[in-house]
């Protein structure tokens, strides 16, 4: 089987899941291919899915959705009818509707969805101070990537010939959900910026933009295209950017999702067929 894996990770977790299982389908024999979709330019080239067999995808979750970078990417792609999967990684808040809303997106562009799994791994805004699932993913989490991969692997080779259930959906509306978007920002509050300091001008932050907001000559992300997936702080080799302090939004956010620290850190990956 001839399989193409993407996936889209600003901070590295959803790389490091997509890895582990990328590795458990090459042990069954898969032939795969991987791209890492995050910078801009790769989601431009054009993916012509008529060599693969199959097809799994991979995000993280912002804002209870895939990243809009990646539904939009999705809307780009002909499906064919081929077999699809997808898998997620979040900081161990909100998971529902993600699942379903991307399974529309799919099922619109003409795929055929087996399953799907969503993975824990340590927050976006730990980067800023909070205190979510440090040390995610870990390896429970990996085995359970195996185990996602070799049960998908029997879906998409027809060994089982199931299709992904209904998976649980939201009554937000489109316009709701896009709102809920724009809260990042309330604790995102100063965008990425070296604040004027100098640096050795790698490029990398703007290399590894996902929207083309970092400016790697003047130190600072644009607002407006800016999705706050701080890609730009967790690759810079020279720790040179900086955003505001998230600390005191900690115990607000644990307060709001009704669960303490601890109960974060419990939070198990799970797989749905």
């Amino acid at each position: 089987m001839k399989l193409l894996l993407c996936y889209f990770s600003a901070t590295g977790n959803t790389a490091k899941v997509a890895g582990v299982i990328g590795d458990e389908f090459g042990r069954l024999g898969v032939e795969l291919e991987t791209r890492d979709i995050t910078p801009l330019s790769d989601r431009q080239k054009e993916i012509d899915l008529e060599p693969y067999e199959a097809f799994v995808v991979g995000a993280p979750i912002h804002s209870w959705r895939a990243p809009r970078v990646v539904r939009e990417w999705l809307r780009t792609l002909d499906g064919q009818g081929k077999k699809c999967s997808m898998f997620f990684t979040y900081g161990g808040f909100q998971v529902p509707p993600t699942h379903a809303s991307t399974k529309q997106i799919l099922e619109e562009q003409g795929f055929v969805v087996v399953s799907s799994a969503e993975f824990v791994g340590a927050h976006t805004f730990n980067l800023g101070g909070w205190r979510a699932v440090p040390g995610r993913p870990d390896e429970s989490d990996y085995d359970t990537a195996r185990e996602y991969a070799r049960k998908t692997y029997e879906r998409l080779n027809g060994e089982d010939p199931g299709t992904l259930g209904e998976m649980e959906k939201t009554l937000h509306t489109e316009e709701q959900l896009d709102s809920i978007e724009t809260f990042r920002f309330n604790i995102l509050t100063q965008l990425p910026s070296r604040q004027g300091e100098e640096c050795s001008l790698c490029m990398i932050c703007e290399e590894s933009c996902p929207t083309g907001a970092m400016n790697a000559e003047k130190g600072e992300a644009e607002e407006g295209k800016c999705i706050a997936c701080l890609a730009c702080v967790a690759n810079c080799p020279e720790d040179a950017l900086r955003i505001n302090d998230m600390s005191d939004n900690w115990a607000f956010k644990l307060e709001m999702e009704k669960v303490s620290e601890e109960g974060i850190q419990q939070k198990k990956s799970k797989i749905f067929l």
